[in-house]
């Protein structure tokens, strides 16, 4: 009854404060993780990889048949050279990623190296097929 009596500017601003309280009050029940707690996120993420596994994720995310990993036999880094003759012999690769600090090369293709010049690039580079790996 008294709510009826008061002016209409009122009445509408005493409802936005009925709401505007009944909206505050918050959930209670959920609380910060402690300081010495880890969020289950964090803990149930498995660790990043880094170096040659991460380069190797990338290819294989490129959705191709094949991939087959280049290094030189003497171990060094490859040189400008080695990538010149790694094109020039597997035209058919679409992605080449190097990696390992320079001393291997990720290769990924839908053609079966095989098929074309793989034993030549055998000649001169150590291969390793990481197809289906």
């Amino acid at each position: 009854m008294l709510f009826t009596k008061l002016p209409n500017h009122r009445r509408l601003l005493l409802t936005v404060a009925m709401f505007l309280f009944a909206s505050c009050g918050g959930n209670t029940n959920t609380l910060p993780p402690a300081a010495n707690e880890s969020p289950i996120a964090q803990s149930s993420a498995t660790p990043a990889k880094t170096g040659f596994e991460a380069d190797l994720d990338y290819v294989r995310k490129g959705q191709y048949t094949y991939v087959w990993v280049f290094s030189r036999k003497d171990g060094k880094p490859l040189d400008k050279d080695d990538g010149a003759y790694l094109r020039t012999n597997a035209p058919q690769v679409v992605d080449w990623v190097i990696t390992d600090a320079g001393r291997k090369v990720i290769a990924g293709t839908n053609f079966d190296l095989e098929q074309g010049n793989l034993g030549l690039l055998k000649k001169r580079f150590v291969i390793e097929d990481y197809t289906g790996r």
